[in-house]
């Protein structure tokens, strides 16, 4: 997954900005949170993936052993943006995709 260099930090938010496009500021911060959840499920796996190669069959906690390049991919995990901020600028940026279904059963995308 490409990351893009994003804050950290929380930044304060226009939440009218985040209804131009719902027109729905609770619709809005839906989308959000379920963007968010399928970011931090995607860096879950990487990450995991990427550990996979050091895990070991040892049930034993005295044969723990720090290897370097694991702890430079933790490290690289940690310092990403935090899932919320980067779904939050797919949003504002219009990169998310989302649709409501009808009540009657038809959908129509609404973006």
């Amino acid at each position: 997954m490409s990351q893009i260099s994003l804050s950290k930090n929380a930044d304060t938010r226009d939440l009218r900005n985040l209804e131009n496009d719902t027109h729905n500021v609770y619709l809005s911060a839906t989308i959000i949170a379920k963007r968010a959840n399928q970011i931090s499920e995607n860096l879950k796996q990487e990450l995991r993936a990427r550990l996979e190669p050091f895990t070991m069959d040892s049930d034993n906690l005295e044969e723990v052993h720090e290897n370097r390049e694991q702890i430079e991919i933790s490290a690289h995990f940690e310092k990403l943006a935090k899932p919320t901020i980067l779904a939050l600028e797919e949003f504002l940026n219009e990169k998310t995709y989302w649709r409501m279904p009808e009540k009657n059963g038809d959908s129509a995308a609404a973006q």
